[in-house]
């Protein structure tokens, strides 16, 4: 629903309100969403292109190499690929590998018998095992020690995980998704990841674009988390004056999506009225103290 009119109602003003919903939805024709209804938002040539092999390549099992910048999405694609898949029924498991020591992240992923070591009072099947039919996500395993490489080569190829000390591999069915912020060539020729692994893990390359080159995705983006924290807070429709939306544009985004989405987020509290201006962006980690402060010294100085 867009908009509504009360009869009567002239022919003109119907037109108005039919002009206005396409103009509106024009900037959303881009959006594509998963059987989850997770957005990927977009009006990018490269960022099409990519969704289109990734949409395509997700009818398959192949293993799939997602290679960006912190911030830019990484598990949201991966996410959208398994809902787009036959796969989507099943299990969507995500271990993030960078945040779990060496030790413990051999146990999250591979299980473990009863007995395996100290601590290990039960029996616990691994995330792999948990993937069963289904996906999973090896977020940031450019972390990844060489040890760990070399077992996680033999499960996906084998597709079966021996858990620790267990006695008989277990066969699984897992499309694996794989991503990272590392350039993992570098760290193939530095010798800390497993070359083999590499290429057994790019079949399916994808790679999408930080959001300083994607500088038209920038106001749809800005408009959608606009829109969502709207929704979040009852009662209030905030919009982007249109010199705003400039200063996003220009702006270089280190921090990627993420930190679009957080800017948004920050100026949809901080805004006195429904429209955000750019004073309460506090971009580039302009303290919001030092903002104020600022402020106050102008006007006792103009004072």
């Amino acid at each position: 629903a867009f908009d509504y009119l009360l009869k009567p109602f002239s022919s003109g003003d119907l037109l108005d309100v039919v002009e206005r919903a396409i103009k509106k939805n024009e900037s959303f024709l881009t959006v594509r969403k998963s059987r989850s209804g997770s957005p990927i938002i977009t009006a990018d040539p490269d960022m099409l292109a990519m969704l289109e092999l990734a949409e395509q390549a997700a009818k398959g099992r192949a293993t799939m190499l997602i290679q960006a910048e912190s911030g830019t999405g990484k598990e949201l694609l991966a996410r959208w690929i398994h809902h787009s898949s036959l796969r989507s029924q099943g299990p969507y498991v995500a271990v993030n590998c960078a945040a779990l020591p060496e030790n413990l992240l051999e146990a999250e992923l591979f299980g473990y018998e009863k007995g395996a070591f100290t601590g290990a009072h039960a029996q616990k099947p691994g995330k792999f095992e948990l993937a069963h039919t289904g996906t999973i996500l090896l977020d940031e395993f450019g972390e990844m020690v060489p040890a760990l490489q070399a077992k996680l080569l033999r499960v996906i190829q084998e597709q079966e995980v021996d858990r620790l000390g267990g006695r008989k591999p277990t066969p699984i069915d897992v499309r694996v998704i794989a991503t990272t912020n590392k350039n993992l060539k570098t760290l193939v020729r530095a010798g800390s990841f497993r070359e083999d692994l590499y290429y057994r893990l790019n079949v399916i390359p994808l790679t999408i674009p930080p959001l300083r080159k994607r500088k038209e995705d920038i106001p749809l983006l800005a408009e959608y988390f606009c829109d969502k924290y709207n929704r979040e807070d009852q009662g209030r429709k905030m919009q982007l004056a249109p010199e705003t939306i400039a200063v996003l544009t220009s702006h270089d985004w280190p921090g990627n999506v993420r930190e679009l989405e957080n800017v948004i987020e920050r100026a949809s509290a901080l805004a006195p009225d429904s429209i955000i201006y750019p004073k309460v962006l506090f971009l580039d980690d302009e303290s919001l103290v030092t903002g104020s402060d600022h402020s106050r010294t102008s006007t006792e100085t103009s004072a």
